[in-house]
């Protein structure tokens, strides 16, 4: 995995002009851009306009004039009506979009893709079977904007009818809605009435006769009163034909007879025939969408003007998207939007720009607007705040299913095979390919024998046609890294591990002997049983008693069958488990810091090597494999043709769990552990996870960047688990309060608890004390070195001690505390009875603090031992205390140096692991002064002994701080 908009089609069902239902989920995003309210609408290319609350996209439609036709108040009326309609339907959002919060919705800014005028001679010229490079616009044929449309061709022949083309991902959908709205808002002056039609609307109608005006009064209930004004409209009635591929056109006059009436009882495709004709309504201006494969449905006599949406071919509208979309004001924690400040959201867009400079392949995939919408919608996840149950699997099928929920492949044909259906069959084959043999990059070879495997009849290859023209482009992207060119890519490199999982899942993955078994399998089954029986009968009567016991042996069949089909599913899941296992020099990041820095790029030098190792790792597959497997995802899929079925499913589910329960023990690094754990986070199954994950003992995450995602992936996994975990480590992970807030159900299962190094301020007390509160807590060892606690913090920390009964031993080594913080430790010290081990040591702590902590910790009935080494003690302070620590009358021993008395102290490897341990993160100066106080103790007790097992020990000891004194860089001897 090496990095990491359109939105879909309209659904226009009847009803707009009566009361509005609830939001229909299979409403597709609007991605919405506005012009500016004052001032004319510009020529030229296509600009970005920003359009935040209050604007036009606020306040109501435009009232009053609505030019020469609709003069009448009660026409006014009507059309008001229309507009406001049309407004509040086409402004709504799906499930998928309403998820992403203000970010996402439609008061945001986008920027209009390229629209290509194209010539009939292009359109009648053959493709390669492969082209999926983008086609450069014709000479003298300069980009188009929507305004200029309807404008008059080369030949100053006026245009009524426009065509706009493009294949899935586009964003035919969205310059549609773009258009309503404008017009809406009073933004396309030259129409006085826009009429959307829904041709996927359309089509369910079948060959029910009716009129026009009863197709138009049935979906937009205000314009009853001026139908018998369509007649006349002219130019100034807009006719919007959205998703033509969903009718099945018959231009013949023998298949469509010739009908200008527009009240006279039809057919909707004869309808739109004779609209398209121009023989009922003739004056009407129409704008048609269409897939590529449906543009010959339409002759070319009949169209004005031919127009290719050509998505983001410049990087810079690809990074003027992007910007405007995370820089949207208004868009906090509270609102749901990105919680990142405004630095951070400029970090981000920075760093995504630099991407898109220097990172041709994800330029090449953010051609298509679907593709930016993924990309945003991927670092929604991972760095906005994450509803609950939102998984990175329902983000991709949430994608798939604005894309193509309710495509067909090719509405002329019998089957009615979904798109997706077919995408997966073939594209997943292709993508189950490349992971099976560790390769992302595919010949026109691969990609030919997956696209044309088992192909046999005339409309397998129509069906594989219709893909590679509308589809193909949107999985697959050729490859423009240096030493590739020629080959091919999946769009994006997560698609592919998604589209393999998809293809597994499904069942589409057989091979010969289960394809043949199958039949065989059913075919003894069914007749085996039958035999038998006769030939028993026959066998009272003749010498044949051996032959019933050979036919009941056929019994048996299916059941082997099913275990071979059995076998292959563990092999699946074990493939999957040890892919989830998979240690690599290069690729050791978690999969969640993999895919944010394969969208993002990687700041400053690579950890390991410079390169990346040519062994592909798919640390995705098993993740969207599990996730897929969810029921949510399960729903989904089946919406788009998908169905994965429930046994199925659970025998897959029944493999991976065998498999993770063997693998699954084994002590897995940090960034793996996560990984293990973010597969419980996809799948989103607490039994499934319980089962698997009530061998775990020890959760060591140290090292691992903790975001807020992925505390809430840790938390959701393992917070609601009732076994206790033996060690919980942290260390070194970034943490904030928010991240100690979202753990503390795991918090709460562990006993030893690992949070130093994590900046924790005095602030994160307040969660830390709210933990040692809870009545659940049961830590009984709490590391919070190397953390500025600071005595602030540390007021709020003896608040937790007080009141809590399980912790036992407590680090605040190099937290800050200073005299104030030990002075208030020694007051609240004695209001914990259970403390047992309390290590205060380089907190630049003075002799009065020190002593007096000391005098308290000789005093607790529970403390035994007491760490104050590398505190700014002098001379006496630190004789006093080992007086202090050597008397016999019990309480806790002092630890403040590597000396008792004129022996080795035996905590001295404690102390010196210690400043090993932190070597680069404290100061260094400071430290080698310390060693360097140390070393002329240990030589000044070496000389006073005369024992010389004690002066052996402290010679060891001697040579262990000089060789810490040698790597900072100190005299060593």
């Amino acid at each position: 995995m090496r990095w990491g908009c359109h939105l879909p089609r309209a659904s226009w069902g009847p009803g707009l002009g009566r009361v509005l239902q609830p939001a229909d989920e299979r409403i597709p995003f609007l991605i919405h851009w506005s012009w500016p309210l004052k001032g004319e609408r510009p020529l030229g290319p296509p600009r970005a306009f920003i359009r935040h609350h209050g604007s036009s996209a606020g306040s109501g439609p435009p009232s009053g004039r609505h030019g020469q036709l609709f003069q009448g108040i009660a026409a006014a009326e009507a059309i008001q009506r229309h507009r406001q309609n049309l407004a509040e339907w086409f402004s709504r959002l799906p499930r998928e979009e309403r998820q992403f919060g203000p970010t996402f919705a439609l008061d945001t800014v986008h920027v209009d893709p390229v629209i290509r005028e194209s010539t009939p001679d292009e359109l009648l010229r053959p493709l390669a079977e492969l082209a999926l490079e983008h086609q450069p616009p014709s000479a003298g044929l300069p980009p188009l904007a929507l305004s200029q449309l309807f404008d008059p061709d080369a030949c100053g022949r006026r245009v009524q009818t426009v065509v706009l083309y493009g294949t899935v991902g586009t964003g035919k959908s969205t310059l549609v809605r773009k258009m309503v709205l404008d017009w809406c808002y009073g933004q396309l002056p030259a129409f006085e009435l826009l009429i959307p039609f829904s041709c996927e609307d359309l089509s369910s109608l079948g060959p029910a006769p009716a009129s026009l005006c009863q197709l138009v009064a049935q979906r937009y209930t205000p314009l009853k009163e001026i139908l018998p004004l369509m007649a006349t409209a002219g130019s100034c009635l807009l006719f919007v034909l959205h998703g033509l591929e969903h009718l099945n056109l018959d231009f013949r006059l023998a298949g469509t007879g010739l009908c200008s009436d527009p009240e006279e009882s039809e057919a909707p495709a004869a309808i739109i025939v004779n609209l398209l004709r121009k023989y009922m309504l003739p004056e009407a201006s129409i704008l048609v969408t269409t897939r590529p494969s449906a543009i010959g449905r339409i002759p070319s006599k009949y169209v004005g003007r031919y127009g290719e949406i050509c998505g983001f071919s410049d990087t810079n509208l690809q990074k003027l998207y992007f910007q405007l979309r995370f820089k949207q004001p208004d868009c906090g924690h509270g609102a749901g939007g990105f919680s990142a400040t405004p630095a951070q959201r400029d970090h981000l867009v920075q760093m995504l720009s630099r991407n898109l400079e220097g990172h041709h392949q994800i330029a090449t995939a953010c051609f298509l607007p679907s593709y930016c919408w993924l990309v945003c919608a991927t670092l929604h996840f991972l760095h906005a705040p994450t509803p609950a149950g939102q998984t990175l699997t329902s983000i991709y099928t949430s994608f798939l299913h604005l894309n193509f929920s309710g495509e067909m492949l090719d509405s002329t044909d019998p089957s009615k095979l979904s798109l997706m259906a077919y995408a997966a069959r073939t594209m997943g084959k292709l993508a189950y390919e490349g992971v099976s043999s560790r390769k992302t990059y595919f010949s026109e070879e691969d990609v030919r024998g997956c696209l044309e495997a088992g192909i046999q009849t005339e409309e397998e290859f129509q069906l594989l046609h219709v893909f590679r023209r509308d589809a193909l482009r949107f999985f697959l992207a050729p490859c423009v890294e240096p030493g590739h060119l020629g080959t091919f890519v999946f769009t994006v490199p997560a698609m592919q591990e998604y589209l393999a999982a998809l293809y597994i899942v499904l069942g589409l993955r057989k091979t010969t002997l289960q394809r043949v078994g199958k039949e065989v399998a059913e075919l003894v089954g069914r007749v085996g049983e039958d035999v038998s029986l006769v030939l028993g009968i026959m066998a009272k009567l003749l010498p044949l008693r051996a032959l019933p016991l050979l036919f009941n042996l056929l019994k048996v069949v299916p059941r082997v069958f099913g275990r071979v089909v059995g076998k292959s599913r563990e092999a699946v899941a074990q493939a999957m488990v040890l892919e989830m296992f998979r240690e690599e020099d290069y690729y050791n990041d978690d999969v969640l810091d993999q895919m944010g820095a394969s969208i993002l790029g990687v700041e400053g030098p690579r950890c390991r090597s410079d390169e990346p190792t040519e062994d592909e790792v798919f640390e995705l597959f098993p993740m969207f494999m599990g996730g897929l497997l969810s029921a949510h995802n399960r729903v989904v899929l089946a919406q788009l043709g998908c169905p994965i079925k429930t046994l199925d499913a659970l025998e897959n589910a029944q493999a991976i769990k065998k498999k993770l329960g063997k693998l699954g023990r084994q002590v897995l690094p940090p960034s793996e552990l996560l990984d293990h754990l973010f597969f419980h986070y996809e799948f989103q199954n607490q039994r499934f996870s319980a089962e698997v994950l009530s061998s775990l003992r020890q959760l060591s995450l140290a090292g691992v960047r903790m975001t807020p995602l992925k505390c809430m992936v840790v938390a959701a996994v393992l917070g609601s688990g009732r076994h206790a975990l033996d060690e919980v480590n942290f260390a070194s992970c970034q943490l904030d309060p928010a991240g100690l807030c979202t753990l503390r159900p795991v918090f709460l299962r562990a006993r030893k608890l690992g949070l130093q190094l994590n900046s924790l301020g005095p602030e994160a007390c307040r969660d830390l004390r709210d933990l040692l509160l809870h009545d659940q807590c049961q830590v009984t060892a709490l590391r919070l070195s190397n953390n500025p606690l600071t005595a602030a913090g540390v007021a709020l920390l003896v608040e937790g001690l007080a009141g809590n009964t399980s912790l036992k031993h407590l680090s605040l080594l190099h937290t800050g505390l200073g005299d104030e913080g030990l002075e208030l430790l020694a007051a609240q010290l004695d209001r914990n009875q259970q403390l047992q081990e309390l290590n205060v040591a380089y907190n630049g702590a003075g002799d009065t603090a020190a002593l007096a902590l000391a005098k308290a910790a000789r005093e607790h009935p529970s403390l035994e031992l007491l760490h104050l080494y590398f505190n700014e003690l002098s001379s006496e302070c630190r004789q006093a205390l080992r007086d202090l620590g050597s008397t016999t009358e019990g309480g806790a021993r002092v630890v403040v140096s590597l000396t008792e008395g004129t022996a080795a102290s035996e905590y001295w490897s404690v102390i010196l692991g210690e400043v090993q341990r932190n070597l680069n993160s404290w100061d260094r100066g400071r430290v080698r002064r310390h060693l360097e106080l140390l070393l002329r103790d240990l030589e000044d007790n070496r000389g006073a002994t005369l024992n010389p097992w004690r002066k052996a020990q402290l010679l060891r000891v001697e040579g262990e701080v000089r060789a810490l004194l040698e790597q900072l860089g100190g005299p060593g001897s």
